[in-house]
C-alpha cells in the first residue's frame, strides 16, 4: 500500500461528458477543454477531498474506452501540454491524480493492430477490440504507458476492465513500472471473483470493491439490512489483505440518488461510504444529488456521464447532500484510522444496523434506522455525538447517528 493512500479521497469525473464533447464519433474536432476540469479543484478541495480520478483521456474512436493512441491526449479535450498543466495545478493545491488505464481493449483504430488479438471483441462491442496480452510487446507498451505518463505528473493508474485480464499479466507489466515509480498507486476495476487472490496475484494495491456498492444500495433501496450484513463480514475479509477502492457511485452505474428511491435514505449510504475501512471515491455530482439511470443501449451512459458548467457555482444541485458530503468527509479527515478499521455488527433488523469500527484503540458506533419507527441504541444516552442526529438514546425514525 502506498503510504500516501490513508488520506486520499478522490473524486471521480468522466473527462469527455464533463467538457461537452462529443461521444458518438461524429464531432471529433479539437479543442482545448481540460482547463474546465482544472476549474473544479478549488470544489474537490472545499469537499474535503484530495484526489482527482479521471476517466480516459487518450484519444480515443467515440466514448474513450476504444484507445487510438495511449501517447497522445483525446484532441476533444486538449494535448498534451493541457495534461501536464492539470496535473501540476492539481499538485499545487496538494491533489493527486489518477489516471484511466485502458489496457484490456482498444478501439479498431488503434495505432498498433499487430497488438489486437485475431477476430476477438470485447464482451460483444464492435468497436472494442481485445489485446494479446501473452505478446511480450504488449506487456512493454502497456509498461512504457504507464511509466510515461506518471513521469509527467499523474499518481496512479485505474485498470480498467482488469477483471477480464490473467493477473499474470500485470505481474509482468507492475514490476518494471514500480521499479521506476515506486509510489504509484494502481487499483484494478474488478467486478466479481477472488478480489483478495487478484490483488496478490497482479501485484495491484487495490481493486473496486462492487460487493459493497451492490449490497449498500440494495439493501437500503429494499429494506434488506441482512444483505449488508453479510457483505460488512467480506469486506473486513479484504481489509486483511488489501485496502479496497470504495464507492456507491461511477461513471458505469445508475446514480445513487436514483438507486435509492427514498430520499431520506441516500444518506445512509455515504455514511457507509466514509465509515467504512476503504479508499473512498465520490463521483462527480453524486455530491449534488443528481439523478440518472444508466440504460443499455448506444449512448445509456449519457445520462450518467453529463457536462458540467465552468465554476461548480453555476450547479444546479441540492445543497443539503453537498453539505452532507462535506461532513462526512470532515468526520473521514479527523479519523484517518477508518482507513483500515474493521466493522463489527451490533445489532440488525431489516431496517435498522448498528456497528462498531475500530482501529487500535480508536472506536466509533454508527447506527443507521431506515425504519418509521425510532432505534433505541444501547449506551448512546452517554456517548458522545459525533454526527447525525440522536434524541434521548434514539436515533429518530429514517435517521442515522455516529458516536463515540
Amino acid at each position: 500500500m502506498r503510504e500516501w493512500t490513508e488520506h486520499v479521497i478522490w473524486w471521480h469525473a468522466y473527462p469527455l461528458g464533463f467538457v461537452g464533447a462529443d461521444t458518438t464519433g461524429e464531432d471529433r474536432g479539437a479543442a482545448h477543454r481540460l482547463g474546465r476540469i482544472e476549474g473544479w479543484l478549488d470544489h474537490v478541495l472545499s469537499l474535503g477531498a484530495n484526489g482527482l480520478a479521471l476517466g480516459p483521456v487518450f484519444e480515443s474512436s467515440t466514448h474513450g474506452y476504444d484507445t487510438i493512441d495511449y501517447f497522445r491526449v483525446d484532441p476533444r479535450l486538449g494535448d498534451e501540454a493541457d495534461l501536464v498543466r492539470l496535473f501540476a495545478a492539481a499538485k499545487e493545491k496538494g491533489v493527486r491524480v489518477l489516471l484511466d488505464g485502458v489496457f484490456n481493449h482498444v478501439g479498431p483504430e488503434f495505432v498498433s493492430p499487430e497488438l489486437i488479438r485475431a477476430d476477438e471483441v470485447f464482451e460483444g462491442h464492435e468497436g472494442l477490440r481485445a489485446l494479446e496480452h501473452e505478446n511480450p510487446a504488449t506487456v512493454d507498451l502497456v509498461v512504457s504507458v504507464m511509466n510515461h505518463w506518471l513521469e509527467r505528473g499523474a499518481d496512479g493508474w485505474r485498470l480498467d476492465a482488469a477483471y477480464s485480464v490473467d493477473p499474470a499479466f500485470w505481474a509482468r507489466v507492475l514490476p518494471r513500472v514500480r521499479e521506476a515509480h515506486p509510489d504509484a498507486y494502481i487499483v484494478g476495476e474488478v467486478l466479481h471473483g477472488d478480489y483478495a487472490d487478484i490483488v496478490q496475484r497482479s501485484g495491484m494495491d487495490a481493486v473496486t470493491q462492487y460487493e459493497l456498492w451492490q449490497a449498500v444500495w440494495h439493501g437500503i433501496a429494499d429494506g434488506n439490512l441482512f444483505e449488508l450484513d453479510w457483505a460488512l463480514q467480506r469486506h473486513n475479509g479484504f481489509l486483511d489483505a488489501f485496502v479496497p477502492y470504495t464507492f456507491v457511485g461511477n461513471h458505469d452505474v445508475s446514480r445513487l440518488a436514483t438507486r435509492i428511491p427514498d430520499a431520506r435514505h441516500r444518506e445512509h449510504a455515504l455514511v457507509l461510504l466514509f465509515t467504512l475501512g476503504g479508499t473512498p471515491a465520490v463521483y462527480a455530482g453524486d455530491e449534488y444529488g443528481f439523478e440518472a439511470v444508466k440504460e443499455e443501449r448506444v449512448g445509456g451512459d449519457d445520462a450518467i456521464r453529463p457536462e458540467f458548467p465552468d465554476s461548480p457555482f453555476d450547479v444546479d444541485g441540492d445543497e443539503t447532500v453537498l453539505e452532507v458530503h462535506r461532513r462526512l468527509i470532515g468526520l473521514r479527515r479527523r479519523h484517518p484510522w477508518l482507513h483500515t478499521a474493521r466493522s463489527r455488527v451490533v445489532a440488525l433488523t431489516n431496517t435498522s444496523l448498528v456497528f462498531e469500527v475500530s482501529g487500535g484503540h480508536d472506536r466509533l458506533t454508527v447506527a443507521l434506522n431506515i425504519d418509521d419507527s425510532p432505534l433505541q441504541v444501547d449506551g448512546a444516552a452517554d456517548a458522545e455525538l459525533v454526527e447525525g442526529r440522536l434524541h434521548g438514546g434514539e436515533v429518530p425514525p429514517h435517521g442515522w447517528a455516529v458516536l463515540r
